[in-house]
Parts: structure tokens; sequence; C-alpha cells
């Protein structure tokens, strides 16, 4: 088997991600067809609603949470329902003031702009959003020294949608200014299998429940990571000539995958590992990042997420702690 990557694995989830045709054929356009994230739904569907009827612009929105967990999709979702236009760009894409103004002076009334990683914005970036958020106003300063000049340029009214997946990085007077804050939560198996049996019919490939479950089980409550390892199936079983894809086979494949039974590949085995060799011991995410030789930030969005929520490590001042549950794991 090849050498696990971050970026090669199966169960990594971009930090950015602007997907296939395919992938984003996948997404759900009305609330009734959007699985999980029930409270959240529940409370954007009365704000629209409140806002449509008063005539109103949508309130600034920001979702946080893992990447992978249906962020874009909701942001598309509350456009259609708004009889809205959305545009969609990244942080790391806008790098001077000009990039924003390109962007923002695009809009029309009541349009959707959504920002991925919205914490990646530089501060001289945020220091112009701020205005445009708050008072619907661009202040660019041409030029520099005594020669410099503010331009005031009137926007429609917009609503900005950010997303990102560490809410911490962002600074308090950008979190300040959106109305309506949502924690994305990962989804449960049960969830998942509903979605992976969904997306099947799409790809028109029958798949029977327990089989859905078992690619559900090991998605580590991801949707994204859930569509990723159907294909993959789909990929055996359409070799195998099979007309429904079977337990056996995908069970047979994810393994083949190296894809555990907890959704683990050898790059969270390998992290783990590292842990329990500790006994007991907190070890710096620098230490961690340099004995699995990645990325400190990339360990922290692409590894750690899953395994905190699950109860596999603890944060302390001190460094990340394995907790009991990593024996059960690392037989």
């Amino acid at each position: 088997m090849e050498k696990n990557t971050l970026d090669t694995r199966l169960v990594n989830v971009e930090k950015i991600s602007f997907e296939e045709k395919e992938e984003f054929s996948l997404r759900p356009s009305q609330w009734e067809d959007y699985i999980g994230q029930e409270q959240i739904k529940k409370n954007l569907d009365i704000f629209i609603k409140a806002s449509k009827k008063r005539g109103e612009c949508l309130d600034h929105i920001l979702f946080f949470g893992p990447p992978g967990l249906g962020k874009t999709t909701l942001s598309y979702i509350i456009a259609t329902q708004m009889g809205a236009n959305i545009k969609v760009t990244a942080a790391p894409m806008i790098e001077k003031s000009g990039d924003l103004a390109a962007i923002m002076t695009n809009l029309a009334e009541g349009d959707i702009l959504f920002i991925d990683e919205i914490h990646r914005l530089s501060p001289a970036i945020e220091e112009i959003l701020y205005p445009a958020m708050e008072d619907f106003r661009l202040d660019i300063i041409i030029g520099s020294g005594p020669a410099a000049q503010t331009i005031k340029i009137d926007l429609p009214r917009f609503t900005l949608i950010g997303a990102t997946t560490r809410a911490g990085m962002l600074s308090n007077p950008l979190r300040d200014r959106f109305g309506m804050n949502f924690r994305m939560e990962f989804y449960s198996v049960e969830e998942l299998g509903l979605i992976i049996e969904r997306a099947a019919k799409r790809f028109q490939k029958s798949i029977d429940e327990k089989s859905a479950l078992e690619i559900a089980k090991r998605s580590r409550g991801t949707p994204r990571i859930a569509l990723r390892l159907l294909k993959r199936v789909r990929d055996f079983s359409d070799v195998g000539n099979e007309k429904s894809i079977s337990l056996v086979t995908t069970q047979y494949a994810l393994n083949e995958l190296g894809i555990n039974t907890l959704g683990f590949d050898m790059l969270d085995l390998r992290y783990l590992e590292i842990l329990r060799s500790a006994k007991g011991r907190p070890i710096g995410l620098s230490t961690i990042a340099a004995a699995m030789s990645e990325d400190e930030g990339t360990i922290e969005e692409a590894i750690e997420p899953y395994l905190l929520a699950n109860g596999y490590i603890e944060k302390t001042a001190k460094g990340r702690i394995a907790t009991n549950k990593i024996f059960n794991v690392l037989k």
C-alpha cells in the first residue's frame, strides 16, 4: 500500500473545496432534502421566513466547525429559499482591497456572498469588510502619503455568509459583525446512511441498508467523506458485476482502502500511537507534527477534530493527552 499522506488520504477533508460537477449535483436544494443539522435548519427556516415577511435582507451568518459538514450546502439552500443569487469565493483568493471591491461592487440587492475559510482574511481586508457589513459601504484608500484619497462606494444590501474551520482564529471585531452564528456538528451513522442511500440512487446504483451503514460507520461523521467512500466502493462493486452494492463487497473495499471500522486510516493510527507511547504524559503539537512529518495546522484541522469530538484525545495547556479509548483502538 502507498504511503498514506494528508494530501492523498480518503478520509481527509480539504480546507477549501470547490467540488466536481458530480459532487456538486449531489447537493440538496431544499430543507426537506437536507439530512442532519436539525436545530440549525429549524432556526434558519424561521429567520428566513421572518426576513422575507419584512422584505428585508437576511442578517450576516457565520458557520463554523470541521470541514465537510455542509456549510456550503446550507449556504446554497439559504440562497434558494431567499430567491437570491449567491457568489462563492475563498479568503486566500482575496489578496488585495481591489479584489474585495471587484466582488462586492458586482453584488445586486439581496445577493449572498459566501466566503470560505474566512479566518484567513488579512487584517487589511478585514478593515474594509467592517463598513461593508455594517453600513453597506466600501471605504477604499487610493494612493499613499499626503496624496492618499478615500473613496466611498455605496453597496446594495447583501448577506455575507462566512465559513470557517477554525473559529478561534477569527478576530473579535469580525465575529461580532455576524448576526447569526451556527456550529456544525458531526453526523450520526443513521444520518450518513440516509445520505449514502440517496447518493447511490443518483449514481444509478442500488445499495442495501446494511452496506450504507457500513460505509457510514467509517465516514468519521462527515458527509463529504461518506460520498467519497461510496464512490470507491461503487468501483469495487462495478468491477464485481454487482447490480446492488453488497455488504461483503463494501467491507472488502473499505478494508483494501485502509479504512478501519472506526474510520481511522494509517495517519490516524500513527497519531494515536504517538500519544499512547507517551503513557499519559501530554505531548505538544509541534512534537507530534515533527514525528509525523506533517504541518501543525493541517493536523489540527484534518486529524484532531474527529478524535477530539469522540473522546480519543484531550487538549490541555501542556499538549495532547491520550484517553483510555485509545487503548481499545490500538490493540
